[in-house]
């Protein structure tokens, strides 16, 4: 085990460094291509680099092909380490649909203004009579995968009442894998599929169990659409928990009402160099904000289906994000 290291914390303004200890392991090397194969490389074991052509992958930058062949040749072991980066669902489950702390179900509703006027979400309850504060998950750039699911079963269990749309509904719905959830996902009219979240939003806040009080959480692409909808909705969002999103349009920080929980990785700088003018707006505005950079983290390490995952801070992470909307959607 490492020495402990201190997970940065800012609530408005001020750091506050809390202690906490990170894992690191070796359990083999990944031979095959096959995304059925159970990953066994860990992150430490992984070249930066081939997190960076990950990420040049993910973000629709470059295509499958590309990121395999060049992670080939830029370090001796390139190709295994990013065979073992491509996701395994099956294995990453934390709760069955079959848990009999939830009930989950799929439901259609209008969305007027969005890729058809129709939407489709997985919407999870907590068993008992609610009402419960409700949750919206909201997917990376690449429609509602296994793991989204399961995000919202977590929630679920929490006991708050979720819902994950799937932006890919009005196109056939997610695909069954992420390369072409990605390639389908970045043809749509990204106003429109904006617009399908708003009204996701809009339909969970309105629902009988609901006690009225909505959250939003996202991750990636979802991370963003979280602060667009916290600037969109005003006060009709309590509370938003982006991980690694991209910053809304500084004109829109004006409009946000909801409290914040912005969760990053240390490595992703994409995402972080927007933080200071994000950050420069929510105090301007006086809005309730939290902010945590997770050391040695890449972009997408809540995401418990590859060696991205890092498990002490998407632990850490996630306690945060309950406490939080518990404190805010009571």
């Amino acid at each position: 085990m490492s020495a402990a290291v201190a997970f940065g914390r800012r609530r408005n303004g001020t750091v506050q460094p809390v202690a906490r200890p990170i894992t690191k392991g070796y359990s083999g090397m990944a031979d095959r291509m096959d995304a059925d194969t159970p990953a066994t490389l860990t992150q430490d074991q992984i070249d930066q680099r081939v997190f960076d052509l990950y990420d040049e992958y993910c973000h629709g930058r470059i295509d499958r092909r590309s990121f395999l062949r060049q992670a080939a040749v830029v370090t001796v072991g390139g190709l295994a380490m990013a065979q073992a980066l491509l996701p395994r669902y099956a294995q990453a489950q934390t709760i069955s649909f079959t848990d009999t702390r939830i009930k989950a179900t799929y439901v259609t509703y209008p969305s007027p203004g969005g890729t058809s006027g129709t939407m489709r979400g997985y919407l999870v309850q907590p068993t008992g009579p609610g009402p419960f504060g409700v949750v919206l998950v909201v997917h990376e750039n690449r429609g509602l995968n296994p793991h989204i699911e399961d995000v919202a079963r977590r929630a679920a269990a929490e006991g708050f009442l979720a819902l994950a749309p799937d932006g890919l509904f009005p196109v056939g719905g997610y695909p069954g894998n992420d390369d072409d959830g990605r390639t389908l996902q970045g043809t749509l009219d990204q106003g429109k599929l904006r617009t399908d979240m708003l009204n996701s939003a809009r339909f969970l806040k309105a629902h009988a169990l609901s006690n009225g009080k909505l959250g939003v959480t996202g991750f990636c692409w979802g991370g963003g659409t979280t602060n667009y909808l916290a600037a969109t909705l005003g006060s009709d969002m309590k509370a938003g928990v982006p991980f690694y999103g991209a910053a809304p349009d500084t004109a829109s920080i004006a409009a946000i009402k909801a409290a914040l929980l912005v969760q990053y990785a240390e490595n992703d700088d994409r995402i972080n160099t927007m933080w200071p003018a994000f950050e420069a707006g929510l105090k301007e505005i006086k809005v309730p904000y939290e902010m945590h950079i997770y050391p040695g983290t890449q972009h997408g390490f809540h995401n418990n289906s590859t060696p991205r995952f890092h498990e002490a801070a998407a632990k850490l992470a996630w306690e945060r994000t309950v406490a939080f909307f518990r404190r805010h959607l009571a």
